[in-house]
């Protein structure tokens, strides 16, 4: 036990950061009273430091890719920092991904082929909404988004196609399909 020298609570050792420099190795004020202390000096300095890094960075701009690299070929922060922009953007976990992925087979939503190795599907969504609709490959996300989403445009794309294409059994197919998701 020990007596921190900011709160004067009487707290485990484990409460206390080591310091090598001090009598019995560990700091003399509390983690609770580092920390508070730390906020408060960082709010009176953040453009600073900010500021300080960013020049560190510009300076040391090899070194710095460098270890942004090694830190992003981390498996556990891959995962961890796309949880986060899943969080972000589309309000669901990292675990949820995997399941709605599940559900679909492993594969986008509409045209069934399963995504690269180095790139995840893209969680589409309507952007009025922000309801989740399902897991697309990039080619098929952008098609969507490019047509705004209007399955109107989608069909006059399909017919489009269907015009100037010989016919065959798999285009027929392709068609039923993006009329039924046009009449959703």
């Amino acid at each position: 036990m020990k007596r921190c020298s900011k709160c004067g609570v009487e707290q485990p050792l484990d409460n206390f950061y080591r310091q090598a420099t001090c009598k019995d190795g560990m700091r003399p004020d509390c983690k609770a009273c580092f920390a508070a202390r730390a906020k408060a000096r960082y709010a009176t300095t953040r453009n600073h430091d900010i500021e300080r890094v960013k020049a560190w960075q510009r300076a040391n701009r090899e070194r710095h890719l460098a270890n942004l690299k090694a830190r992003h070929a981390r498996p556990e922060v891959k995962r961890h920092e796309r949880d986060m922009h899943l969080r972000r953007n589309y309000g669901m976990t990292i675990e949820e991904y995997d399941e709605l992925l599940a559900e679909q087979g492993g594969v986008c939503a509409i045209c069934e082929k399963p995504p690269r190795s180095d790139i995840s599907l893209h969680v589409d969504h309507n952007h009025e909404t922000g309801q989740r609709r399902g897991l697309l490959c990039w080619p098929c996300n952008s098609a969507i988004g490019n047509a705004g989403d209007d399955p109107a445009r989608l069909n006059a794309l399909a017919s489009y196609l269907v015009k100037y294409t010989p016919r065959l059994p798999e285009i027929d197919a392709r068609l039923a399909a993006l009329k039924a998701l046009a009449g959703r």
